[in-house]
Parts: C-alpha cells; structure tokens; sequence
C-alpha cells in the first residue's frame, strides 16, 4: 500500500512539474513555446480558415498555391479549410474537425485564449515581428503575449463614386475653397447632400447609405462624443461606459443619417448590395473596410467602367461638436471609427504546430502580404509594406497615430457586448421611419436608450459572463 501510495505521490509531482514548466513556457513571449520545435511534422496537411473576400477574390488560393509550391520538397503542403470565416473554434476544435490555422479578427481570436484554444506563439520565431506595426501587435497580444500574427489593420473608409458629385460643387459645394467636396469633408454638408438626393423625385440615386445590422460601424458616433466599451483602456470589463460622456449625440446623429435613407437602413441589404450601387452611383457615398476594395472594383468593372474614373475612398468626414447635422455653425471634430486587426493564429488541437507556423510565417512575408495588399486593398500590419504601398494605409495609420481607431477590445466578454448594441442601432434605424410612436425625439430619450443598452450588457456579463 504504501509502495502505491508513493508512486502515485512521485506521478503527481512529475505531473505538476511538466505542467509548471509548460505553462510557463508557453506563455513568455520572448521563449519558445514547447511544441515549436523547429522541426516540420512530415506528412502533414495544414487546413487554413480564410475569411471570404479573400476566397472570393481569388487570393487564398494563390496563397495556397505558393506554399504549396514553395513547400513541394518539404513534406508538408496547405490546404482550403472549407470553413466559415466566423467559424468558433471553441466548439469546433475539441471536436476534431476545426482548421490548423485561423485568420479572423482579433475580437475572435482573442476570445479564444482564455480556454487555451490558440497557442501563444514565440515572437522569435515569427520571421516579420520586427517589422510589424506596435498597435497591430497589442491588438493580437495579452500581458505582453503574443498570441496571432498580424495581417492587417481594419478601419472605417469612405467609398464614394466621384461621378454623382453634383456638376457645380465647386461653385456651390466648397465652401473653404480648398477643392475638395464640403459632403466629404463634414456629415452635415453630407447630410443636406444626401437629403436633396433622397427627395430629388429619382427613387434610384441615394446620398449615404450605410445599414445598421453591423454595429462595429455604428460605434464610432458614440465613441468620438466620449463613449467607451470596458474602462483602463479595455481591459476592464467591471466599468461600462457605453453610456459615457455624451455619447448619446452619437444615437442622436444616427438616427439623423437613417432619416436619409429608407427602411434598408435597418437590414443588411444596404451592406450587400453597396458595391455594385456605388459602382452605378445609385449610391453616392457608404461606409467600409479597406479589404473590401477589391469588390468595388470588380463591381465597377463589371459595367465596363474603369475603377480609377468612379471610385474615390478618403477619410470619413468630421462631425458636429453639437451632436447636430442640422447644425451648420457647429465646430466640427473628427470621427472615431472602430477598428480591429486581423490574423494568423495557431490552433492548439493542430497536430502540426511547426508547420503551420511554417505557413504563417510565408502568408506574413513581404511578397505575400504586398500581393493581398494588392488583389484585396487591406491596411498591412507590416509597416514596411504599408509604407510601400501608401493609398489608404496611410489614412488608416494616421488615423491609428491620431487615436481616431478604437481597436476593438482583445476581450472575450466583447461577445455580450455586440446583441445589445445591434439592438439598439437597428431600433434606432427603425425609430427615423415612424410617425405617431417614435421613441428617440429628445435628450433624455438618447441617453435613457445608452442606459438600458449598458444595463443589458451588465446583466449579461453577470449572468454569463
């Protein structure tokens, strides 16, 4: 008895042991991560989870073609998971059929580190660390951890089509004389041009349209009057402050923009459709990511137009300090947008974690990254490509450097924050288009809509959080 006693004492203490100096080492961002080893597990076949404007526009498959190829003699070889962009790795991984390698955004990505769902990756083996950008980093990263590889930095863009500028906007739409459109330089100007377009008797030509279903663009109006979503720069998920400062003329503004539009404004079939009616200039103007460039052009092109003559893409305009579109002496301020940073992870239920970040690190090279700068228009991470390739990654790094990016919290507990935000944005939407029982009509009203908004988040987070 006391023989088995011992040995069973001697088994747990090897036991803690292994799982100490695993622990330990696999969470120091400077060491290497025990299962890198450097050695490429032979045979293996690496399912890779892209997201679908990539798959779309042809660019996986060139990436995977060029490992593929690069990688004939080595034993291993990539593959197309088949996968949905947002497929969760919490559920599909411990069942055996998640991918290898996950590219998603980091709001995603980092939701999974808490239950050791991606493995923390060793910063000396990432062959492009040194050239990343800072904040791109600390987006993928926790307690100096880092835990995905950065691709590219996401941000609001304004997409316009520069033949539904108004014939004499020099004359009567440039007010400071400074040759650049007043409805691309501030929202209320945007505003009185989007309503002339609306009530023009053409039921085809929009001013801006942008729908509500997606709340990652709708934040920003909250965020630039003083809002936030977890306090001590988002790692504090015990302070809200959905309701802060006065971030209720951000819902005031919002529902100004939907009164512009029509009842797509509370679908996803604005979304969908703005490429191919900002390509025909059924739309003036919508609000997007740069890697969706790639789909504009295409739309374009599609009508036998050349991208260069029709789509313009700039900054979005700067809003009224009042928290008024109607308010045309109001100073004007620059909007916040939220933001995010997309990339590479490793899943912990890989079989093969060398390899994939074999593969990680050639989709990261400069010639990969310039080429995915190239087919999908994206904002590259790498600072060297970025500052190669200009256009709109200088926009986007500005905006960064200004503080005019709110990057989405690296946070798990985000997930609780999106159904109450998406509500609300869509019954704001809803609430420009009814007649005898609008809800949103007055101050109180704003700021009581923020307070129940941030009420239900809390009561989730309490609950499942």
């Amino acid at each position: 008895m006391k023989k088995i006693i011992i040995i069973v004492l001697h088994f747990v203490v090897i036991l803690t042991l292994l799982i100490v100096l695993g622990i330990f080492t696999g969470n120091s961002g400077g060491s290497t991560n025990t299962k890198f080893t450097g050695e490429l597990e032979q045979g293996a076949v690496i399912k890779v989870l892209e997201n679908d404007t990539a798959k779309k526009q042809g660019y996986l498959a060139e990436l995977i073609n060029a490992f593929n190829e690069a990688y004939a003699d080595k034993g291993i070889q990539a593959v197309d998971a088949n996968m949905s962009e947002s497929d969760d790795l919490t559920t599909s991984g411990p069942f055996g059929y998640g991918a290898d390698v996950y590219y998603q955004p980091n709001d995603q990505l980092m939701a999974y580190v808490d239950g050791g769902h991606i493995i923390p990756l060793p910063t000396s083996l990432v062959d492009c660390y040194d050239v990343l950008n800072d904040k791109a980093v600390g987006g993928l990263s926790r307690d100096g951890v880092m835990y995905a590889v950065p691709v590219n930095v996401q941000s609001s863009l304004l997409y316009y089509n520069k033949q539904a500028l108004p014939a004499d906007w020099k004359e009567n739409w440039d007010d400071n004389k400074n040759d650049v459109p007043d409805m691309l330089e501030s929202y209320p100007a945007l505003y009185e041009y989007s309503m002339q377009l609306k009530n023009d008797g053409d039921d085809n030509t929009w001013g801006f349209m942008r729908g509500y279903e997606q709340p990652y663009f709708c934040l920003g109006y909250i965020f630039t009057y003083g809002a936030y979503i977890f306090g001590e720069n988002d790692t504090n998920v015990d302070d809200l402050g959905i309701n802060a400062g006065e971030g209720w003329k951000g819902i005031q503004i919002l529902k100004q923009l939907a009164t512009v539009m029509d009842q797509r404004a509370q679908n996803d079939t604005i979304t969908t459709s703005a490429y191919e009616q900002i390509a025909s200039g059924g739309f003036f103007c919508t609000i997007t990511t740069p890697d969706t460039l790639g789909r504009f052009q295409d739309a374009i092109k599609a009508l036998g137009k050349n991208p260069d003559d029709v789509l313009g893409i700039t900054t979005l305009p700067m809003l009224p300090a009042s928290g008024d579109l109607t308010d045309t002496d109001s100073e004007l301020i620059p909007q916040v947008s939220m933001g995010g940073v997309s990339g590479y992870a490793v899943s912990s239920y890989t079989e093969y974690p060398n390899a994939c970040l074999e593969f990680i690190n050639f989709a990261t090279s400069y010639d990969m990254i310039s080429t995915r700068t190239e087919m999908l228009g994206i904002t590259p991470a790498r600072g060297d490509v970025a500052e190669e390739v200009g256009g709109t990654s200088e926009i986007v790094y500005q905006n960064l450097e200004d503080g005019l990016v709110y990057l989405m919290p690296s946070l798990s507990e985000l997930d609780f924050v999106w159904p109450s935000v998406t509500t609300l944005f869509i019954d704001v939407a809803a609430d420009a288009f009814r007649t005898t029982d609008a809800k949103y009509t007055s101050v109180e009203a704003y700021k009581e809509a923020l307070n129940k908004c941030q009420n239900d988040v809390k009561q989730a987070l309490g609950v499942f959080g």
